[in-house]
């Protein structure tokens, strides 16, 4: 009754908040300052400066959109207020206006030039960059490009990808959704079939900076249908402590101990605030599937994951997980009714901090279990990680259940340079346990652990993670204690004594060698074990894999041991048939297993229409042990609105229709619109004018009949640039840059628009009937349309509009006398699409 009624107050708060949403927004403050609309080529170009020099028509103190280059680097994308200098020559130019502030966001040394920090101790007052030696700074009209030279001394050292905290975007004001649907019709005979489902809805609010969040999932397999609320949860950045504060349900950070879920308050460092993360681990699951099978993923009891896959060896890399611990438990259900069981580690990696970086966390709340009888408990937890010098990294923590639970832990890193990354720990703690209905038995107990991680690019080695810990038969985690308190009073006797774990992969000659390996096993003699090693390569264009995988669990009952085990080992091949379609491959895999016997499929597989949006397949395959004749044929549909995937499959026993919906909402001030799955941050594109267009390698990703759409992952606290197919292809010295700039706070949907008009857009090159183009400077006026515009020319008589008809004029000025001036009056070609640049030349008399 607690998550219903924890479901529909979520619930409730969505639909309160959609009309807030969508009639206004929080204000946002930004660093830029405030712009002037007449800005380079975009803008309102006054006709009667057209007798003044070229670079007196560009206002002194006008503030125009550039991208930031230094030493052909790009930096970011500013607002940049602009004054005219003369230099010793007596040459007159456009030079940046930056404060001293601003040049230290740009990663200026400005310590080594005192002449800039006096100069900065006046507000406003712009730098002068000619006192840094060398230094050279050049607007690039037609591109909107400021290229920036500096020596090499006076450039800061900043860790790669950094932006200062003024930079970072909260977004704006929205409503998401995403949502999956997957199911299967199962015919098992003539009148006899069976219908299964899971749904899972992730909803979210954005207001301001708070980020409200809340992930269920349905379950329905014939009468068993079960509905969870896994978690809601408030959250939002503390800037000044770079962390994040989480009100609700989360989980306790796992790197110092296993992670727990629970229901209060957390305060919890955020390494993206700071430099890019070298500990950040995303749990990757490999398996091999003997027939057309089901795989579910379980982590912390929760089903986060169900899918469908075909035979063979197959890789799921998009599951979000729960929370930041808890191994990845698979089940791979064949078509016969036989499951495999693997194991796949989500741990964190040896813990290693740079010298001065400060990391902790803070929980505290009710623990969170998914058995619904537990007693009720409340814990804390405190962790806390420094850098050292020498490469050294010391570490601690405690864990707090009242009478019940008490740990303190010790650690240190070490980097030992090219040997890699090692870290070591222990615990102590002391428990007290219930073991039947009123009896307590405290327990003291130690583990111990050893952490390994190590990228070596020389030899394409990278051990991911590699693992060891032992706990004595005293030691008990939090968890282990809290869930004895429970109706299940053997929820915690599968107590663990040694968990070995490695991940491994290596490159070998054109091809790429994965290894995984983990092994568990308890104080009541169960144990768990999960292994597999594959090689993938090409020869000649045609991809080979090879893959083995081992399963065993053993349990341990009433004096009696029972083990079951698996191993299958199998051969992929994948063949390019470009000789009749480019996209189109013939495969072939072989699959051998304890349990299964030799299995073999053969078919084609490809993709097809505008930017390969739709994949197919299609194989049969027979079964040699069971005289099984098998086959499939499935296709799935990536576009802008969302994806789709559908399947069909057989054998001698039984038909499976399997299909599936995935895709996500977003409703903001100007509307509603769809995506494909959303990740934590967004960005939402506003392209007016620009309808049905892609987004740079982004399969699917196009904007809406209304010029929206959803790139639907970028990195917090990182620049993403943002940029549209039909902006691109043309030189920086031939247009404005199409590119957009963009730095997201964790969660955030942040906006990226495109200036657009409707209309046409036109890079016309301006020719004078006595040759040569028309002279730099000169101001081009659109005189028709319901757009007007002006837009200076740039050098080689080049020049953007933007909102053309399809026939009108442009008026050309560099001078008021009659010989300076000229018009064109151009005619673009029937049928050419909206939203792509179109060059044309023409001559202006």
């Amino acid at each position: 009754m607690k998550r219903d009624r924890s479901r529909h107050s979520f619930w409730a708060l969505v639909v309160t908040l959609i009309f807030i949403v969508t009639t206004g927004s929080v204000s946002r403050t930004f660093a830029e300052n405030a712009f002037n609309p007449a800005f380079l080529v975009r803008g309102a170009i006054d006709p009667n400066k057209a007798d003044e020099p070229a670079h007196h028509r560009f206002q002194s103190g006008d503030t125009y959109y550039v991208d930031i280059y230094i030493n052909d680097k790009m930096i970011d994308t500013w607002y940049v207020p602009f004054q005219l200098s003369e230099n010793s020559d007596g040459q007159h130019s456009l030079q940046p206006c930056f404060s001293l502030e601003n040049l230290k966001q740009l990663g200026i040394n400005v310590n080594i030039y005192p002449q800039l920090q006096s100069d900065g101790t006046h507000t406003g007052q712009c730098m002068n960059l000619s006192v840094i030696p060398q230094a050279d700074a050049v607007l690039q009209f037609s591109a909107q490009r400021l290229n920036i030279r500096l020596p090499a001394e006076a450039i800061t050292i900043v860790p790669s990808g950094y932006v200062p905290v003024d930079r970072w975007d909260d977004g704006i004001n929205a409503v998401l959704l995403n949502y999956s649907l997957t199911g299967v019709h199962h015919i098992v005979s003539p009148g006899s079939a069976a219908d299964s489902q899971f749904i899972s809805l992730q909803p979210g609010i954005n207001l301001g900076a708070w980020r409200f969040r809340n992930y269920s999932t349905w379950n329905s397999s014939n009468q068993d249908k079960r509905w969870e609320s896994i978690y809601s949860y408030a959250m939002r950045d503390i800037h000044s402590l770079k962390s994040q504060l989480t009100i609700g349900d989360s989980n306790t950070p796992s790197d110092l101990f296993d992670s727990v879920a629970f229901r209060g308050v957390q305060v919890m460092s955020d390494e993206d605030m700071v430099t890019d993360s070298l500990n950040s681990y995303v749990p990757v699951v490999r398996g091999i599937a003997r027939s057309n099978a089901e795989v579910t993923v379980r982590q912390n009891g929760y089903v986060i994951y169900q899918s469908h896959v075909a035979p063979g060896a197959f890789e799921i890399n998009d599951i979000y997980p729960t929370g930041s611990s808890g191994d990845l438990d698979v089940t791979i259900k064949e078509a016969d009714g036989s499951e495999q069981h693997l194991l796949v580690p989500y741990a964190s990696l040896a813990m290693l901090l740079r010298e001065g970086v400060m990391k902790y966390s803070l929980s505290s709340g009710q623990y969170r279990s998914y058995n619904n009888s537990i007693e009720p408990t409340v814990f804390t937890q405190l962790t806390g990680s420094y850098g050292l010098p020498w490469g050294m990294t010391a570490y601690g923590g405690s864990q707090v259940a009242g009478s019940k639970y008490h740990a303190l832990q010790a650690g240190f890193g070490k980097s030992m340079g090219i040997l890699g990354a090692l870290s070591i720990d222990a615990t102590q703690a002391k428990s007290a346990l219930r073991q039947g209905e009123h009896f307590i038995q405290n327990y003291n107990g130690h583990s111990f652990r050893a952490r390994y991680n190590k990228n070596i690019l020389q030899t394409g080695t990278n051990v991911t993670v590699a693992g060891y810990r032992y706990s004595t038969d005293g030691f008990y985690g939090l968890t282990d204690v809290l869930e004895s308190y429970s109706n299940n009073s053997k929820s915690y006797q599968n107590r663990q004594r040694n968990r070995q774990e490695a991940l491994v992969s290596q490159k070998v000659g054109e091809g790429a060698l994965s290894l995984s390996f983990i092994n568990e096993d308890y104080w009541n003699n169960s144990s768990t074990a999960s292994a597999g090693i594959g090689y993938n390569f090409s020869w000649d264009r045609i991809r080979f894999g090879l893959n083995y995988t081992y399963s065993r669990n053993t349990t341990a009952s009433s004096g009696t041991t029972y083990t079951d085990s698996d191993q299958i080992s199998a051969l992929n091949i994948s063949i390019p048939l470009d000789r009749w379609h480019s996209t189109t491959s013939a495969n072939y895999n072989i699959s051998n297993s304890k349990k299964g016997g030799v299995i073999q499929n053969t078919g084609l597989s490809g993709s097809g229409l505008e930017g390969n949006k739709l994949s197919w397949n299609a194989q049969a395959g027979y079964d040699r042990n069971n005289n099984n004749t098998t086959g499939n044929v499935g296709m799935a549909y990536k576009s802008g609105y969302g994806e789709t995937n559908a399947a069909y499959s057989y054998d001698n026993h039984s038909q499976k229709l399997n299909y599936g919906v995935a895709g996500g909402v977003v409703i903001h001030q100007d509307g509603i619109t769809l995506s494909q799955s959303l990740g934590e941050t967004i960005a939402l594109i506003k392209a007016p004018g620009f309808n049905n267009v892609n987004v740079n390698n982004q399969t699917g990703v196009y904007t809406d009949f209304r010029g929206y759409g959803v790139l639907p992952s970028v990195q917090p606290y990182r620049r993403n640039q943002v940029s549209l197919t039909s902006l691109s292809g043309l030189d920086d010295d031939q247009s404005i840059q199409p590119v957009r700039m963009t730095v997201p706070t964790r969660g955030a949907v942040v906006v990226t628009e495109f200036d657009t008009h409707p209309g046409y857009r036109v890079l016309m090159t301006l020719l004078r009937t006595e040759g040569g183009p028309v002279p730099f400077g000169a101001v081009a006026t659109l005189e028709n349309g319901e757009h007007s515009q002006s837009s200076l020319v740039g050098e080689e008589g080049q020049v953007f509009l933007n909102g053309l008809e399809q026939d009108g004029d442009v008026l050309v000025q560099w001078g008021k006398a009659d010989e300076q001036s000229c018009r064109v009056s151009y005619r673009l070609p029937e049928g050419i699409p909206l939203g792509v640049i179109h060059i044309v030349q023409q001559t202006c008399s």
